[in-house]
C-alpha cells in the first residue's frame, strides 16, 4: 500500500546519495535553500512539518507533534527505499533526528544535529514547569494575552522561528510542540545511536565568555554518545545557516563527504 504522510510533507531537489533535512519549530523547509544550493551533489528530502509556515495542520491536529514527525520520516525512509540517508535536523528538527536514530538505529547512514541538546529544557534555560504553561494556554487558546504569546515567541526563538506569529503557524501545533519539548529528555536513548553523530552549535559573542560555557555544556549533554563530534560556530545565533552561511555549508560539506 502507498505510503501517504499527514504529519509532513516531502519536496525532492537534487541527484545522489540521500540526504533529509529536517527544520525547526514554526519553521518551513525554506531555510535550507541556501544549504542546499551551495552543496550540490545529493538528493535532498527537504522536510516539512503539518502546521508550521502555513502548511496544513494534517495530522499534527492533536498529540505529539515531533514524536510522530519521527515515526513518519521513519515511514518516509521505508516508503522510497532510502538506503541509509544522511538525516540533518535543525533545533526541534535535531530533537526529531535525535529519535529516529535512537528508535530506529539501522535506518539513518549518519546524523547531524543543529544548535540542540538531548533535553531542550536546558536548552532554553527554563524549567519546563514554567515553559509549558505556557506553551499550554497559547495552544490551546490559539490567541491569548500579549504578555504570554510575547513569552512563548521567547521560548520558540530557542528551537525554530522567533518571529512564529509572522510564520503563519498553527497556534496549536505550536504550543503542543513546545510542551512536548519541554517534557523531552533522550540522553538514556543515546547509547542506541549507531550512526555517526555530529553536532554543530552556535557560540554567540563575547565569544571568550560564551565558548568555555557552550562547551563545557554540549560535552556533558552528549556524554553518553562517546564519539560524539562536536563542533562549535563562533558568532552565531541559534540560526546558523543564516548567521554563518560559509562555516555552516562548510561543515555540511566535511559531514556529508
Amino acid at each position: 500500500m502507498t505510503f501517504e504522510p499527514s504529519r509532513i510533507s516531502v519536496s525532492v531537489r537534487g541527484t545522489g546519495p540521500d540526504v533529509v533535512l529536517i527544520h525547526g519549530l514554526a519553521a518551513s523547509r525554506g531555510v535550507w535553500g541556501g544549504t542546499v544550493a551551495a552543496v550540490p551533489g545529493y538528493r535532498y528530502h527537504l522536510v516539512q512539518i503539518a502546521g508550521f509556515a502555513g502548511a496544513p495542520v494534517g495530522g499534527n491536529a492533536r498529540g505529539s507533534v515531533a514524536s510522530g514527525v519521527a515515526d513518519e520520516i521513519a515511514r518516509y525512509i521505508h516508503a522510497n527505499g532510502l538506503k541509509r540517508p544522511a538525516v540533518i535536523g535543525h533545533s526541534m528538527g535535531g530533537t526529531i533526528a535525535l529519535m529516529l536514530a535512537a528508535r530506529y538505529p539501522d535506518l539513518a547512514g549518519r546524523v547531524m544535529v543543529v544548535d540542540m541538546v538531548p533535553a531542550p529544557a536546558r536548552a532554553a534555560g527554563l524549567s519546563r514547569w514554567i515553559a509549558q504553561p505556557i506553551a499550554r494556554f497559547v495552544g490551546r487558546e490559539v490567541v491569548g494575552a500579549d504578555r504570554l504569546r510575547g513569552a512563548l515567541q521567547s521560548v520558540v526563538g530557542r528551537f525554530g522561528s522567533a518571529n512564529w506569529l509572522a510564520t503563519n503557524s498553527d497556534g496549536g501545533v505550536v504550543g503542543r510542540s513546545v510542551e512536548e519539548l519541554m517534557a523531552t529528555d533522550l540522553t538514556p536513548d543515546l547509547p542506541r545511536i549507531r550512526a555517526p553523530l555530529t553536532v554543530v552549535y552556535a557560540c554567540p559573542d563575547p565569544l571568550k565568555f560564551t565558548r568555555p560555557r557552550l562547551d563545557r555544556f554540549y560535552a556533558a549533554a552528549y556524554a553518553r554518545r562517546p564519539g560524539t563530534r562536536l563542533v562549535p560556530i563562533a558568532r552565531s545565533g541559534h540560526m546558523i545557516m543564516f548567521d554563518q552561511p560559509a562555516a555552516f555549508r562548510a561543515e555540511v560539506k566535511r559531514f556529508l563527504a
